[in-house]
């Protein structure tokens, strides 16, 4: 059982822990100080009671996770971390992976959920920087051949002192060169339909980069709507808790063999509404928004290039007529 004051020894020294931040059924974070100049980071360890729990073939499973994202990180040049948290140490604690990552100031759900209790929104401007720098960051996760599966709130943190967002937590990364389907994974809340429904008659998910294009629609209505998420991503998700990868073929009896619509009509005129009301090109907004959502994977945006050419558009604001 882990307690404030615990050293972990990793490659590169020692970590004193002070406070856990955060927690979930895989990982617990704490913030620890470093004897050797690091200053205080985030140190993400696997969950060990719920570890001990666990069935074998689930616990392997958390583990491989935890490895596969330090093999991530480690992966990355210094100038791909720009938009992607740091790895500053890594190595093992009763057996199993640790990462010492840098600490930063919470957590992009958090900060919209304390935005919105003081009747507050992120503005404009600001969100399309945000959603750019997530474009930017899933692009790297690309360009080393991996496709991202869990984009949400809680795996975009802020650094305040710069007003930028970065992308953390890798343990569901899937390699995009071979393309090949996959068991259930992510969150299923913040997916897209394919990652959400098997393929027909099987288990298997037929995802691709463009499921993280979904995800960062769905993020992108998030903060523009003030912390409403997707009608079809809280189906989704509840159908989830009920029922697990069951929920999927639930949903689509409940709706005579259709899925949700990924994005419903009083959505997008919240949505324009919103962007209208800061000053933003409805218009142009709401178009990369239809793109993103998309149900059909091939009907969005085809890379990074064409999603920041859309953003453009967006800041440009509206259009006055000559």
């Amino acid at each position: 059982m882990l307690t404030a004051g615990a050293i972990i020894t990793l490659e590169r020294g020692h970590y004193r822990l002070r406070e856990q931040i955060a927690g979930s059924a895989y990982g617990l974070l704490w913030r620890a100080s470093a004897a050797h100049g690091f200053g205080d980071v985030a140190l993400k360890l696997v969950n060990e009671p719920q570890m001990a729990l666990a069935m074998p073939r689930q616990r392997a499973r958390w583990a491989a996770s935890a490895a596969n994202e330090i093999a991530f990180l480690q992966s990355l040049q210094p100038w791909d971390e720009r938009h992607i948290v740091r790895l500053l140490d890594s190595g093992r604690h009763q057996g199993l992976p640790v990462l010492a990552l840098e600490l930063l100031d919470g957590d992009l759900g958090k900060h919209v959920a304390a935005l919105h209790g003081a009747g507050r929104s992120v503005p404009l401007a600001r969100l399309l920087d945000w959603i750019g720098q997530l474009n930017q960051a899933l692009a790297k996760v690309h360009q080393y051949g991996w496709r991202y599966l869990d984009l949400k709130p809680a795996n975009v943190l802020l650094d305040a002192r710069h007003n930028t967002v970065k992308l953390a937590d890798f343990g569901t990364n899937r390699a995009a060169a071979a393309g090949e389907a996959h068991t259930y994974t992510g969150t299923a809340s913040w997916q897209a339909p394919e990652q959400f429904f098997p393929q027909a008659g099987g288990t298997a998910y037929a995802t691709g980069i463009r499921s993280d294009y979904f995800a960062l629609g769905a993020l992108f209505y998030f903060v523009a709507a003030g912390g409403v998420p997707l009608r079809f991503c809280s189906a989704c998700g509840q159908a989830y808790r009920e029922h697990h990868t069951g929920g999927a073929a639930m949903l689509l009896r409940r709706g005579g063999g259709a899925m949700p619509a990924t994005l419903e009509a009083a959505e997008e005129a919240l949505f324009a509404r919103r962007i209208a009301l800061a000053g933003g090109d409805a218009g142009a907004a709401l178009a990369l928004l239809r793109a993103l959502l998309a149900a059909a994977p091939a009907a969005r945006p085809a890379n990074a290039l064409q999603i920041s050419r859309m953003l453009a558009q967006v800041r440009a604001g509206p259009q006055v007529p000559a």
